[in-house]
């Protein structure tokens, strides 16, 4: 069971998912794991005037792969979990 959670807990770390946000006007790229890989910003989504607009649509990029990530791990780890007894299959991850 630990080489699976370990194998599961690798898998995550390789595989990107993506958030966006304002239309696809700012992406971003992070792992299963939460780790941020890459932010484009389109150059339509950038106005010296309104920096505020982009900074909510970086922000809400983010939460967007934060939710896939969440998605991704649940996904890749519940089944494991599952077998570990206890809140969160013992792993003491809510959730799963």
């Amino acid at each position: 069971m630990q080489q699976q959670l370990v194998a599961a807990q690798e898998e995550l770390a390789r595989t990107e998912v993506t958030g966006s946000a304002g239309g696809g006007l700012v992406t971003v790229t992070m792992t299963g794991s939460g780790d941020v890989t890459a932010v484009t910003i389109a150059p339509a989504a950038v106005d010296p005037d309104d920096l505020e607009t982009l900074q909510d649509l970086v922000v809400a990029a983010l939460h967007d792969a934060k939710r896939a990530a969440d998605e991704l791990a649940a996904s890749t780890m519940g089944p494991l979990a599952g077998g570990l007894g206890g809140p969160g299959g013992g792993l003491g991850l809510p959730g799963l």
